[in-house]
């Protein structure tokens, strides 16, 4: 009769979940027993930057991947950098070994004390089974919940199920399926709005390029020449950024996307939340005579949303239906469907970020795939970088720091055919160091920049904004990141002149990873 384990193995191979991201503990060593040789296991060295490797491993294949943690204590440390993760949508199954049955109660070293709590209300799902013969079933519903729900789950295995006997391997057989399409009559309703609106606005958010519909949203806005904003606070591009219908990102105060979208009378939200809200800026949501109509497969999303009109479906029908059953409108546009970025900034002492990013642009291939985790340089970023391709940027989705180098490793790990660079600040690398040992040891072939400026850049133009310009704790001076980095076992590299700069960048990336450190000169996030 076959074990649990077994059970658990196969059923995972057969849903193509055979890459394990984790740190195991003693509790999680009889599940990852006789784990077949079709398995990888990829070892991180902290739990926040093993989940941020799973995160970018995700988001790159479209794929749920398994995450196994240490009991409460691996589980606490990942928190962090579970956050991003659900707000990216990022559909990973967190397992973790719990403490064998008869020792819950008495809560031995290492029990996970009311597990199924522990990582709510982030979790989408949390389970522990209620007996040995149901490991099987609760692994598949772990992984189902996971990609209904596109939110990670978690499951607590005591650790003596694994090696019990499981007679119903039906589990094995099971297959969901999610289908959100809008009806003709929902559609009909859309497109008369949008065909009788005076100035409508498209307002794209991350959830477009996660689905793979960038290039249908480009298609849709240049069809019938609307305007386009993208979400505030977005941690994938769903539109190029140098596009001429772009306007912007949409910054993130309540009164501040109301001025930007004044004298619209239709915003269309398409797979983006309604609004993802950062600073505290006071006004109306929609400036007057504006209505908002918001289309996502994200329920809670459309739940909480505080104006406007929902429809809870996949946005994909609704681009195709306005560019069918709508008619072109006239362009009074030049040839050029692009803009061409303006000359970058310079500063004294060091460069400025904006040089940095120009060199990136112009020596990276196009459709190169960016982890961005630098938030004192947007302004920067955005004024400089020229991005067409789906899957180009990506950022820690509900701000949490440590996302930027486990998520590059990830990313690289999960699709081979494109090239990663991590383009990371100085403050925001501290929180995934770990993540250069599992590129080394991995070989993964990441390109590692870090923008070293001494300092949390962005927390010290929130201090400006708050009115608390002299709070302690915004300095770090003297981080040497290319010893860190040669300890890890990553050949680095610093530089401090835009020549040596562009000629690092020219030179491909090896076989395995590289990082690169360049002083630059502290801007702020606008």
């Amino acid at each position: 009769m076959p074990t649990a384990r077994r059970i658990a193995h196969e059923f995972l191979e057969r849903r193509g979940l055979t890459t394990i991201f984790g740190n195991p503990g003693s509790n999680e060593l009889p599940f990852l027993a006789g784990l077949p040789d079709t398995f990888r296991y990829v070892l991180g060295l902290h739990e926040g930057a093993v989940v941020g490797m799973a995160d970018g491993y995700a988001q790159a294949t479209g794929d749920p991947v398994l995450v196994n943690l240490h009991s409460a204590a691996g589980s606490g440390n990942a928190m962090g950098a579970l956050t991003n993760a659900v707000s990216a949508r990022s559909p990973l199954v967190l397992t973790a070994g719990q403490q064998v049955r008869s020792a819950i109660g008495l809560e031995a070293m290492l029990t996970n004390v009311e597990a199924t709590q522990l990582m709510r209300p982030l979790v989408g799902w949390a389970g522990e089974p209620a007996c040995a013969a149901d490991v099987p079933r609760s692994l598949a519903q772990a992984v189902f919940e996971a990609e209904l729900q596109r939110r990670p789950t978690y499951l607590s295995v005591p650790y003596d199920d694994w090696a019990a006997e499981a007679e119903d391997t039906s589990v094995l057989d099971r297959r969901v399926r999610r289908g959100l399409v809008p009806d003709d009559g929902q559609l009909d309703d859309l497109v008369r709005e949008m065909g009788e609106a005076r100035a409508p606005v498209l307002v794209l958010g991350g959830d477009l390029d996660t689905a793979g519909l960038l290039d249908r949203a480009v298609a849709c806005a240049e069809h019938l020449g609307l305007p386009v904003w993208v979400a505030p606070s977005p941690h994938r591009l769903p539109f190029p950024n140098r596009h001429r219908l772009l306007r912007g990102v949409l910054p993130a105060g309540i009164g501040a996307v109301s001025d930007a979208l004044a004298g619209h009378d239709l915003v269309l939200v398409l797979g983006a939340p309604v609004f993802r809200y950062h600073q505290h800026v006071p006004g109306p949501y929609l400036p007057d005579g504006a209505r908002l109509f918001q289309v996502t497969d994200d329920a809670g999303a459309a739940a909480r949303a505080p104006m406007g009109e929902a429809l809870v479906a996949d946005p994909g029908p609704v681009l195709d239906a306005l560019i069918t059953r709508l008619p072109a409108r006239q362009q009074a546009h030049g040839d050029s469907q692009f803009i061409p970025a303006p000359e970058p900034a310079t500063a004294d002492g060091a460069l400025h970020p904006e040089q940095v990013f120009a060199a990136l642009r112009d020596t990276q291939p196009p459709h190169t795939r960016y982890v961005v985790e630098s938030t004192s340089t947007n302004a920067a970023w955005w004024r400089q970088m020229d991005l067409r391709h789906p899957g180009s940027y990506f950022f820690p989705a509900s701000g949490g720091l440590g996302f930027g180098l486990p998520a590059a490793v990830g990313m690289a790990l999960g699709d081979p055919t494109r090239p990663v660079v991590a383009v990371v600040g100085d403050g925001s690398a501290n929180y995934g160091i770990t993540a250069l040992w599992t590129a080394a040891h991995y070989q993964v072939p990441v390109t590692f920049l870090i923008l070293r400026n001494g300092t949390y850049g962005a927390l010290r133009w929130f201090g400006r904004l708050l009115g608390t310009p002299d709070v302690p704790g915004t300095d770090i001076p003297g981080i040497d990141f290319t010893a860190l980095a040669t300890g890890y076992g990553v050949p680095a590299t610093a530089v401090r002149e835009l020549d040596e700069l562009r000629a690092q960048l020219k030179t491909p990336a090896a076989a395995g990873p590289r990082l690169v450190q360049v002083d630059t000169h502290l801007t702020t996030p606008e």
